[in-house]
């Protein structure tokens, strides 16, 4: 089998790909395989998903989408991915709290990794969770709701509990967003006023390269029901209302990215950085991100600045961004608000890999948690001390998977082998 991922940087080790059409195939699947474990929208930039025996892929199942306007919960097959979900619920008068970059990912997957978007009072995607179904490792289903024991240990499962057929999440009201994007803001402005800064809209991300005197990107997404649209604004911390949408990368046309210029529209259309109709970038591209509490901000950002000489040359580019703390027992923002900081590298694994030692031993004093769906370079044993509930879901997988059908090298390396 040849399958790769997104980036096309791991090759799957699987032996064969299944795409059950019901929840009763998978069951059945599940049931009678001795290895397996979920494949998302492949958006992984290490070998969480694989295995070595099948990979199940949900795309097919029914999205079953219901809305309970009593609850103010909408459930949705696990295989969803965010930007469909958006749009429906967009339609129906609702939203969800808050959108990763990219809407082209699954909900299951998404929310198994802790997958986030930006702002100081968003906790990440698996935070809206209020339910889960998941097929466990002899095919039966177990459904679990927020309160209940052990709730908060199974959301982010990282695939080692069993396969989530369905999730519940937390709706409200659909509201209009406003984005606005300034351009090389004054690095030493941002250092000094960083509470003020990330506080300036209901999420907002800035985007670098680490070095020199500025900073190049801040994309300020208003809520316009709450906050003034910010496209009146003529400077920010020193940089410059952007006249024509921007991507990320420098050189490279906004086009694909979601509506900026402060127009406001719908939340579904302007919390992502990029439109689901278009896919991003050709996935030519590495990704690695570490979570630092709150407290360490501006420590974190000046080693990073420190390191640029060496950061630099490899990036294309870093984005920094605020998450409010939850407590999903492997959430890395498991108590404590904190700020991730992205890196997009270059697609050259064999240079990358010795930066990322250097970048986690330069950021370990600062309890660096690296975001599972990415690249990193620590082990179980360097991670478990991170998490005060690790060993308490390390307990929790041992019993509902005993003979380990949902592991893999990943959880061995990651988790497991501490």
């Amino acid at each position: 089998m040849t399958e790769r991922n997104w980036a096309g940087n791991y090759s799957y080790q699987a032996s064969r790909i299944a795409r059950p059409r019901t929840l009763g195939e998978l069951q059945e699947l599940v049931a009678g395989s001795t290895a397996i474990r979920a494949l998302g929208s492949r958006h992984s930039f290490n070998d969480i998903a694989d295995t070595t025996g099948t990979l199940a892929v949900l795309d097919g199942l029914d999205s079953g989408l219901s809305v309970d306007t009593g609850d103010m919960t909408v459930t949705v097959s696990g295989g969803i991915r965010y930007g469909t979900l958006a749009a429906e619920l967009q339609r129906r008068g609702f939203a969800l709290h808050n959108l990763a970059s990219l809407p082209h990912i699954s909900v299951a997957g998404a929310v198994a990794t802790a997958t986030h978007g930006s702002g100081d009072a968003n906790g990440n995607l698996a935070t809206a969770v209020a339910g889960l179904e998941l097929v466990t490792a002899d095919g039966s289903i177990l459904t679990a709701r927020r309160g209940d024991a052990d709730f908060d240990g199974m959301v982010v499962g990282l695939g080692a509990l069993g396969i989530v057929s369905r999730v519940t999440l937390d709706i409200e009201p659909a509201f209009d967003v406003a984005q606005s994007v300034f351009e090389d803001l004054s690095w030493e402005q941002v250092l000094e006023n960083f509470d003020q800064v990330t506080s300036s809209a209901y999420s907002v991300s800035l985007f670098t390269d680490w070095s020199g005197p500025t900073l190049g990107h801040a994309w300020l997404k208003n809520r316009t029901d709450a906050e003034p649209a910010g496209a009146g604004m003529d400077s920010f911390f020193g940089g410059v209302p952007a006249t024509q949408a921007r991507h990320p990368l420098p050189g490279v046309s906004g086009s694909n990215c979601t509506q900026q210029l402060g127009m406001p529209g719908p939340w579904s259309d302007r919390l992502a950085h990029f439109r689901m109709e278009f896919t991003p970038s050709k996935g030519d591209e590495l990704q690695s991100e570490y979570l630092i509490p709150r407290e360490h901000a501006v420590d974190a950002l000046r080693t990073l600045r420190r390191l640029s000489s060496v950061v630099t040359p490899l990036l294309l580019i870093g984005e920094i961004r605020t998450i409010a703390a939850d407590t999903l027992w492997l959430s890395p923002n498991y108590g404590r608000d904190g700020i991730g900081l992205h890196f997009t590298w270059r697609p050259d694994q064999p240079a990358v890999q010795p930066v990322l030692r250097m970048l986690e031993a330069e950021l370990a004093p600062f309890a660096a948690r690296p975001h599972w769906g990415k690249l990193f370079d620590a082990d179980a044993a360097a991670i478990a001390p991170l998490y005060p509930r690790f060993s308490e879901f390390t307990a929790l997988a041992d019993r509902m998977d005993p003979a380990g059908k949902f592991r893999n090298d990943f959880l061995t390396r990651s988790v497991f082998g501490y």
